[in-house]
């Protein structure tokens, strides 16, 4: 497989890792270019790339971002995938392995 390589697109999935476990008070524009050793600058645009598409939500009491509810539902969208996989293995499991008499 060729390796690809895009900055701006890796800075920002570093962003959304970032925000992670600050889901209730949300993190500073500031806080997040410091600990990402990135430009505020990049951290205002990444912020508002992840907006717009649902990723990330600023919190307007504070004016901190945390992940967005669009985050969440593909989490949840992957968490029921499996269980229906899951679901549809046992089934088949217990198909097979009753004793055929």
């Amino acid at each position: 497989m060729t390796e690809y390589s895009n900055g701006p697109q890796e800075r920002g999935y570093r962003v959304l890792q970032a925000l992670a476990g600050h889901e209730v008070f949300g993190l500073a524009p500031s806080d997040l270019a410091k600990g990402l050793n990135e430009p505020a600058s990049s951290m205002t645009r990444d912020l508002g790339v992840l907006c717009k598409v649902g990723l990330a939500e600023r919190i307007e009491e504070t004016g901190r971002y945390r992940l967005g509810p669009r985050i969440v539902q593909i989490a949840l969208a992957h968490m029921r995938g499996i269980d229906k996989v899951r679901t549809r293995l046992n089934e088949t499991e217990q198909r097979y392995s009753r004793d055929p008499r």
